[in-house]
Parts: structure tokens; C-alpha cells; sequence
């Protein structure tokens, strides 16, 4: 690490945080740097490394007192902060981090754990009605599984893994960088603390092999878009007879026809006649259920006004009772008429007095009287 960088400032925090800001900050900032969240960048474990040695120092009452007083030499050979002239030693940055963390990375004492199985993701399209109603289905996937003739263990059958004589058994090394003790996964046998001589043929010493697999989902009723449904341990199995992770089934409601959705709520927009609206009447709505439902239009409705059916919506997921049916009305002027339906609308007409459309007779009242204002 380079000696002009600032502990403070690597760390994010100011030269007056106590221990639990800093703290806070190194969390935040391992969690983010860490190797296992950035694998293959170079520059984010340079980075990782750089805020562990920062911690490593701030978090020590005494050693962070010496880098208040006298920086960087204080750690370095015959540094003021150092009476006894020997370099300062941090300790093992894998504990400082397995302290903070516990296994969050699969750290520990000992050979590093095993890790459970990648979770798997699928994608299924539902109609509304099987939204409303809930269904039980089939899918098929294609999942890594438990090697079957070496129970995951990746050996030959008869045969077993030997201890990894690199880091005898632990799954980690060690090394000096300078005056600090740097950890990292075996390079032999990559953390597992074992080395297998004969590989399983099935799986190629990997524990788990692909297998096509067909799963019934439930699907239960009142689902929407996004809903996620987990099947625990239906996932991708873990490395050498480490536990499965979860699949999980994401659901996609595909668009109805007549209705749309929002939460537990049914809309649609109905045409009517504007004689319906002029002298009210029913329609009758499909409900999903295979009900009809009948709207009672008031006369004098105007469009863009909105009826609601209590109780005819979507069913409330995990949940009692249902939504609401909501109907938008929108009143359709004819476009085709008959001469006959013509000298009636003209009668109609004639007889008008402007108190049938009130909101007609207010808007050219107000555009006569602002006319009047400007004319005077």
C-alpha cells in the first residue's frame, strides 16, 4: 500500500469518527471492494486490500493513536511511534475481515465451507384467469444434481479425497507482504482443504452432474406480475455434496382482452349508446369466474365516469375477500344513422331549452359573457 494514502481517507470517514463509524464505513466498503462481489478485477482487490490495512490499524486504540501522532513511519523501521524499532504487525487481515463478517464470503476457521448452490431462475406466462383461479402446473428445467455414483463427493466410487498437503488441510495460505500477513484461497485445492487424485467419470470430479427435471409448480390464486414463487432445493446443487440452493419461479400475467389489472382491482372501459346514457339502463360485464356481472348505467351519465362492483375483483393473494370491478363509461356519439333516427334527432333538437346539458349551456354562457367584456 502505497504510504501517501491516508488511512482516513480510505476508510471514508473523518480524523474524529469513533469506533463504530469507522467500523460502519469498513463494512460498507469490504462489502463492495471484496474479491468474492468483484472476481477477476484486480483493481477492486487492490482496493480491498488497502481498506483492510486501513482498518486493521484505526480499529487498534493504540495503533491508531501512533498514526494520529506520527502517520506512516510510525509502522515503518525505526518510526517515532515505535520505540522498540521493529515494524508494526497488524495481525491476519482474514480474521479482521471474519470478525466483521462472519461467513458472509465463506470464511471460518478451518478449510473454507462448502457453498450451497447457485439459485436458478425461471419464467413463467400465466392468462388472468389463471391469476384469479390459481392453477398446478408442470415445468421442465435442466439443474445441476447431486452426482448420484459419488454421492457429490467427486471422487471415484471406492475412493476418497486426500488431504491438500499446500495448505494441510485448511483451504487458505498465508503470506508476508511486507509487515502484513495476507490470506488467500489455496491455490491447489481452491478452499476446500482437499485434493482428489481419481475424479468421478460421471462428473468429472465436480460433485453434480445436469439433469433435465420436471417440477410441479402451484401457482396460488390472486398472483400478479412479478409475483415470485421458491422451490426450495430445487436449485443448482452445490459443489461436491454441498446442499442445493432454491429455484424460483417469477411470474408473468399475460394481457386479458376485456380487463386490466392494478393490485386486487379490475378495470375496463364500456361503450354505450348515447339514448343509454341519455335514459340509463344495465349492461352485463363476463366476470372472470364465469358470473355476469350487471352494471345499472344512471340516466345523464357522462363518459369518463366510473362505476364500481363491489367484491368482483381479484382475489387478495394468501389473503380474504376480492377486489373491486371498476367500469369507466364512454358514451358513443352514432355515426350512422337512418333518415327517420335523423328527423327524430332534429324534433329532439327543436324542442331544447339548454337546461338538458347544463355543463353545455354554463361553458357558452362564460364564452358569451368574456366575448360581451371584450367588445365593450
Amino acid at each position: 500500500m502505497s504510504a501517501e494514502i491516508d488511512f482516513y481517507e480510505l476508510l471514508e470517514v473523518e480524523r474524529t469518527a469513533d469506533d463504530k463509524i469507522i467500523k460502519s464505513s469498513y463494512r460498507r466498503l469490504a462489502m463492495r471492494f471484496h474479491p468474492d462481489k468483484n472476481p477477476g478485477d484486480a483493481e477492486a482487490e487492490a482496493k480491498f486490500k488497502q481498506i483492510s490495512h486501513a482498518y486493521a490499524c484505526l480499529s487498534d486504540p493504540q495503533k491508531r493513536a501512533a498514526y494520529d501522532r506520527f502517520g506512516h513511519a510510525a509502522f515503518q523501521q525505526g518510526g517515532g511511534g515505535n520505540a522498540g524499532g521493529q515494524g508494526a504487525e497488524f495481525g491476519d487481515l482474514g480474521d479482521i475481515f471474519e470478525t466483521i463478517f462472519g461467513n458472509a464470503f465463506g470464511g471460518g476457521g478451518g478449510r473454507q465451507q462448502a457453498r450451497r448452490g447457485a439459485d436458478l431462475r425461471y419464467d413463467m406466462e400465466i392468462s388472468l384467469e389463471d391469476a384469479y383461479h390459481g392453477k398446478t402446473t408442470e415445468i421442465a428445467v435442466e439443474v445441476s444434481q447431486t452426482c448420484e455414483p459419488c454421492a457429490g463427493s467427486g471422487a471415484t466410487p471406492g475412493t476418497k479425497a486426500r488431504r491438500c498437503n499446500t495448505c494441510n488441510g485448511q483451504g487458505k495460505v498465508r503470506s508476508q507482504q511486507g509487515f502484513f500477513m495476507v490470506e488467500r484461497a489455496c491455490p491447489t485445492c481452491h478452499g476446500r482443504g482437499e485434493v482428489i487424485e481419481s475424479p468421478c467419470r460421471a462428473c468429472r470430479g465436480e460433485g453434480r452432474v445436469d439433469t433435465p427435471q420436471r417440477l410441479e409448480v402451484q401457482v396460488p390464486p390472486g398472483v400478479d406480475n412479478g409475483t415470485r414463487i421458491r422451490l426450495s432445493g430445487k436449485g443448482e446443487a452445490g459443489p461436491n455434496g454441498s446442499p442445493a440452493g432454491d429455484l424460483y419461479i417469477f411470474l408473468h400475467v399475460a394481457r386479458h382482452a376485456v380487463f386490466e389489472r392494478d393490485g386486487t382491482t379490475l378495470m375496463t372501459r364500456a361503450p354505450i349508446s348515447f339514448t343509454m346514457a341519455a335514459l340509463g339502463g344495465t349492461i352485463e360485464l363476463p366476470g372472470l369466474d364465469g358470473s355476469r356481472n350487471a352494471i345499472d348505467i344512471p340516466a345523464g351519465i357522462q363518459s369518463g365516469k366510473q362505476l364500481r362492483k363491489r367484491g368482483a375483483g381479484m382475489p387478495v393473494l394468501q389473503g380474504r375477500g376480492q377486489g373491486d370491478l371498476v367500469v369507466e363509461i364512454q358514451v358513443e356519439t352514432p355515426t350512422k344513422m337512418s333518415a327517420r333516427q335523423k328527423e327524430l334527432l332534429r324534433e329532439f333538437q327543436g324542442s331544447e331549452t339548454g337546461d338538458e346539458c347544463p355543463q353545455s349551456k354554463g361553458f357558452f354562457n362564460r364564452i358569451k359573457d368574456a366575448w360581451n367584456d371584450l367588445t365593450e
